[in-house]
């Protein structure tokens, strides 16, 4: 089974980004983008796991505690460069909190998977696949801002993911209340 942890982003910030897109998707570009019920924040991506693993992965995560986050939209970017555009991804403000939980996840989970060398918080919106004019694209992109969308996070979920030709859906496994 193919998991990952994440937060699941509140029904009108999804509505937000869902709507932002639709301002980039006028470019000219060919973009994979995410389905507005898929959007979320990943916090670690583990891969594939076997059942037994399952439980011993559900009761470290349940272990930690920290208060709800408040966090806003903050700005656009790429991955992994601006000049070799392959993901766009909305960021997130103030990161601290996020990165602390991100850690203590790690840290739970540190002798079963390895730990991320570098995590960075981020909403991925699509994964570009060709752009016919750069500077259309970036002229286009340049223009676009990003409202300071305010939204709290209460906990965070184990996910099972599921590839197919039509895409990744996703399945809750385990919910962690923070």
């Amino acid at each position: 089974m193919r998991i990952f942890i994440s937060i699941e982003l509140p029904g009108n910030v999804k509505d937000y980004l869902f709507d932002f897109c639709k301002k980039i998707k006028s470019n000219n570009i060919k973009v994979n983008w995410v389905h507005k019920k898929n959007l979320h924040l990943t916090l670690k991506f583990i891969g594939e796991v076997n059942d037994n693993e399952i439980n011993e992965i559900i009761k470290r995560l349940s272990e930690i505690k920290l208060d709800k986050i408040n966090v806003n939209l903050s700005n656009l970017g790429f991955f992994p460069k601006n000049d070799f555009v392959r993901v766009i991804w909305v960021g997130i403000e103030p990161k601290d909190k996020i990165l602390e939980l991100q850690r203590k996840i790690d840290s739970s989970l540190l002798d079963l998977f390895s730990k991320d060398q570098k995590f960075e918080t981020h909403l991925t919106l699509g994964r570009i696949k060709s752009i016919k004019n750069k500077n259309e694209f970036f002229n286009v992109i340049n223009n676009l801002k990003i409202e300071k969308t305010k939204f709290e996070i209460y906990g965070f979920k184990l996910m099972k993911s599921t590839l197919s030709k039509d895409g990744p859906t996703y399945e809750e496994i385990a919910n962690f209340v923070l």
